[in-house]
């Protein structure tokens, strides 16, 4: 990179960390309630629901914008209390009905796309998101939604286990359009794997630390090598929450 794209880096990465930390904030602890549920592919299911919401809503009725939000919206929320219902028949069959949905969904998504020359393109988008070029109005309007569930989530522990479902969907759906599907995933689940043993706060603290490294460094190295930015952060992701696992175990070894 040269010494005139190195001084514009920050102006470039900025709106992209602060969006990457704008999600983190809420994925860290609602993935700490993901996994304590034991439904880890709940995520990638309703993300990929909201996701062909919104391109629903664009190919087929030609809704853009808040009405495509709207759609998105709608059926995350379907399906968060479609598998809300189905948890109270067992984890098994939930996981089960999970893992379906999220591959019909999928395939419905490359169907609709099939007859449109850029449709791999908007497939690769609606996975791997494009963090790299997202501009500060969204990164603002979806920080505004995220604060009250941020709030919630941190000082009401009970009222969002409650309501988990419904906050699970509203986070999503924003989410999937902001970073793509890959990126919600693994910010969702490697913080909260690599802190599962962390209790209370310092687990939720320690996840925004992992958040924090992977998205910077994820975009730094992603700026510098010309790579997407979205496998790039997946990856860094991964590589903060092993990380943490492997000093975790070390120390552990150490007092054996």
């Amino acid at each position: 990179m040269s010494h005139l794209s190195m001084e514009g880096m920050p102006g470039l990465i900025a709106p992209a960390l602060a969006a990457g930390l704008v999600v983190a904030s809420t994925h860290v602890p609602l993935g700490r309630e993901v996994l304590k549920r034991g439904i880890i592919f709940l995520d990638l299911a309703v993300a990929q629901i909201a996701g062909l919401g919104a391109v629903a809503a664009v190919v087929w009725m030609g809704w853009d914008g808040i009405g495509g939000q709207i759609v998105a919206f709608l059926c995350a929320l379907g399906a968060a209390f479609a598998f809300s219902w189905l948890e109270k028949k067992g984890q098994t069959i939930q996981e089960a009905f999970i893992g379906c949905a999220f591959v019909l969904a999928a395939s419905l998504v490359i169907l609709i796309f099939s007859g449109d020359p850029h449709g791999g393109e908007d497939v690769s988008n609606l996975l791997a998101g494009q963090i790299l070029w997202v501009q500060w109005k969204a990164v603002g309007l979806t920080a505004l939604v995220y604060a009250p569930m941020f709030a919630i989530l941190l000082f009401r522990p009970e009222t969002a286990k409650k309501f988990f479902y419904l906050l699970f969907a509203a986070n999503i759906t924003l989410s999937v359009q902001l970073v793509g599907i890959y990126l919600v995933f693994a910010s969702l689940i490697l913080p909260a794997l690599a802190t599962a043993k962390v209790q209370g706060r310092k687990g939720i603290v320690k996840g925004w630390c992992i958040a924090f490294a992977a998205v910077f460094g994820g975009l730094v190295f992603s700026a510098l090598t010309d790579l997407p930015s979205g496998p790039a952060l997946v990856w860094a992701y991964a590589a903060a929450a092993a990380a943490v696992s492997l000093k975790k175990l070390k120390l552990f070894n150490q007092t054996v």
